[in-house]
C-alpha cells in the first residue's frame, strides 16, 4: 500500500508540474489565436435557441489581431423554426491588455419558416458591428471577453435582426 501511495504521489506531482510553463510563453512565439462563444437561449411558447461563433485570428502587433470569425444560429418555437449562417472578418485593438475595441462585417444567410402560417423565406443580410469591451485573463495566455457592439447597418423596419445593439461573450486563446 506504502508504495501504491509514492508512486501516485509522484506521478500527480510530475503532472501537476508538467501544466508549468518553464520556457518562452506561447503568446511570444505563436501569433495564432483561436476562440469563440457559444449562447443558449430558452423562452415562451417553447423557444430555444442555439449560437455557436468560432474564431480564429493572427496577431500583426502585440496589440492589434485580424482574423476571421463565423456564426451559426439555430432558433425555434411553436411558431416559427430558423437557421442562420453568418461569416466575415473581424479586427480588434487591445490596449492596457485590459481593454479591447472591436470591428467585425458578417454576411449572413437567413432560413426562416413560420409554422402557423405556412410561410417560408431566406434572406441574407450585411452587418458591421463596431464595439469593444473588457477582458480577464483565466490563464496563460487565455481570455474571457466581455463587451458591447452595434450593428451601424441595422435599418428598424428591414432588418431579420430585433435590433442593433448586442452584448458578446466569448474566449480566446493566444493572446
Amino acid at each position: 500500500m506504502k508504495k501504491l501511495f509514492i508512486s501516485l504521489l509522484i506521478l500527480i506531482s510530475g503532472l501537476s508540474f508538467s501544466q508549468f510553463s518553464v520556457a518562452t510563453p506561447a503568446s511570444d512565439t505563436n501569433k495564432w489565436t483561436f476562440g469563440g462563444g457559444l449562447g443558449v437561449g430558452f423562452g415562451s411558447n417553447s423557444y430555444f435557441n442555439l449560437q455557436v461563433s468560432p474564431r480564429v485570428g493572427y496577431r500583426l502587433t502585440n496589440d492589434l489581431e485580424a482574423g476571421l470569425m463565423g456564426s451559426v444560429s439555430w432558433q425555434t418555437s411553436d411558431f416559427y423554426k430558423s437557421t442562420m449562417f453568418g461569416f466575415g472578418p473581424f479586427v480588434n485593438y487591445y490596449f492596457a491588455r485590459s481593454f479591447y475595441v472591436s470591428g467585425n462585417l458578417q454576411h449572413y444567410f437567413v432560413n426562416y419558416e413560420d409554422k402557423f402560417y405556412d410561410f417560408k423565406n431566406n434572406q441574407q443580410e450585411t452587418a458591421l458591428y463596431l464595439g469593444g469591451g473588457y477582458m480577464q485573463q483565466i490563464g496563460n495566455n487565455s481570455f474571457m471577453q466581455i463587451g458591447l457592439m452595434y450593428n451601424v447597418l441595422y435599418k428598424e423596419n428591414s432588418s431579420v435582426f430585433s435590433g442593433g445593439l448586442i452584448p458578446s461573450v466569448g474566449f480566446v486563446v493566444g493572446l
